[in-house]
């Protein structure tokens, strides 16, 4: 049987699934081509590069590409007429704006082949799309590579394919349903193999990692609030940044999209910041609200809105983790089963004692779960600009992952423990629902 039914059926494409896996992929590839191609076609139609050949803008598109799917780049600048004066250093910067856009495209490509394929034979049309990619992207290095900037052609081959492959295999099983349509194995037959405490165990453990991904969702809202609050109360040096570059029309257009495609660095960014753990502008700088020490950075206009100063009124932001532990504390309660809880009771008559242990446990690990997250995210979010100063720009992984494991743990315990006061139904109402239904 195919992975779905009905439309499925109607909608498979003739030809053998890897052949259909690499058009897909191919596909994408190409659709994201020209989505970077298109803005620096722009300013290089009004001359805003000093090398005007399209072999140029190709291998400029083309580099770019790379970049958008974390392929880092080594660069090679000699500002002088001896070896000495050669400056080496690599761009691994990636604006996860642009990384979403491969992301997006292998998720759509992944339900198709989905619809395609009958169950067990996915891995075909999978294989197909990713030798497709890893070949674009092996000749992507291959061609752009220039005296001045060249990546390695094993990263090239290899690095594109982590975002598209999670592309496929996320959009496949959205579209299969569930995971046994999709590889033909049933584990719902082998979790009830297992013993009751393991499925307990089990059951405790996901609904913990889910709790964490709320907080961590949570946290990214509240953050992305931040930014816009603190990107409206700076407009005016954003303004001025613009104002001082003189780039033209054309230029401001790409200049903006380009500070849109670090969007999502930036939002994360605010919640490192945030948490406390700050991030990086530059070797030996850091931004957070216990003060920022940066050197001058980049006229970048959006970084106008950076704070300056000591200790101030931003370490009130540290609440923003806590908010959404709590969040994460009160969704466990709705949809989650406390079971360590239940086994803790069973094992301990002290109610108050076993109350407090499970739900001071219970913070722990969401809140450790938040912070692997966070971290995970601080690290896309972290990189290098390839020279200079610049060579470390974004959040820290363990000092993120700490500072919101901690706080969201103490918004988790805060929640659980409120949670059943939240939920209480008032007293009013409840006289009223109990006279209507008499």
């Amino acid at each position: 049987m195919r992975l779905t039914t009905g439309r499925g059926s109607q909608q498979g494409i003739p030809m053998p699934l890897w052949l259909q896996g690499a058009f897909e992929s191919a596909q994408a590839a190409v659709i994201s081509a020209l989505l970077v191609l298109l803005p620096l076609a722009g300013v290089w139609w009004a001359d805003g590069f000093q090398n005007k050949s399209f072999a140029g803008l190709a291998r400029l598109g083309g580099q770019i590409w790379l970049v958008m799917h974390a392929v880092p780049l080594n660069l090679t600048f000699n500002n002088g007429p001896s070896s000495a004066s050669v400056q080496n250093g690599t761009l691994s910067l990636v604006p996860l704006g642009l990384a979403v856009i491969p992301f997006l495209l292998s998720w759509r490509a992944g339900r198709r082949l989905a619809r395609a394929s009958y169950t067990d034979q996915l891995w075909q049309a999978v294989l197909g799309a990713l030798l497709a990619y890893a070949a674009a992207g092996m000749g992507t290095a291959f061609i752009c590579e220039t005296a001045e900037v060249r990546a390695s052609l094993p990263l090239g081959t290899l690095i594109p394919l982590i975002p598209v492959g999670l592309g496929l295999i996320i959009g496949a099983r959205r579209e299969a349903g569930t995971w046994g349509r999709l590889i033909g194995v049933d584990a719902a037959d082998w979790i009830a193999a297992t013993s009751q405490h393991s499925r307990w165990a089990g059951s405790y453990a996901w609904a913990a990692v889910r709790a964490g991904f709320v907080a961590l969702l949570g946290a990214l809202a509240l953050s992305a609030l931040l930014l816009v609050v603190d990107i409206v109360w700076h407009w005016s040096d954003i303004v001025a940044v613009y104002e001082g570059l003189k780039t033209g029309v054309v230029g401001g257009i790409a200049l903006t999209i380009i500070q849109l495609s670090f969007l999502p660095n930036l939002v994360i960014w605010t919640l490192a910041w945030a948490s406390g753990a700050g991030f990086a502008l530059g070797v030996g700088s850091s931004v957070s609200p216990l003060g920022t020490v940066v050197a001058p950075v980049p006229a970048i206009p959006v970084l106008g809105a950076l704070p300056v100063g000591e200790f101030s009124w931003g370490v009130v932001a540290m609440v923003i983790n806590v908010l959404a532990g709590a969040l994460a504390g009160w969704w466990f309660l709705r949809a989650g089963e406390n079971h360590f809880d239940e086994w803790l009771a069973i094992k301990v008559k002290t109610r108050w004692f076993t109350a407090t242990v499970s739900t001071l446990a219970l913070g722990a690990v969401i809140g450790a779960s938040a912070g692997i997250f966070a971290g995970v995210l601080a690290l896309l979010a972290h990189g290098s600009s390839g020279l200079g100063r610049l060579t470390d720009i974004g959040p820290d992984f363990a000092t993120t992952a700490v500072w919101v494991a901690v706080e969201v743990a103490v918004g988790v315990v805060v929640g659980y423990a409120a949670g059943p006061w939240l939920e209480r139904e008032p007293k009013d109402a409840a006289h009223v629902s109990g006279g209507e239904s008499g």
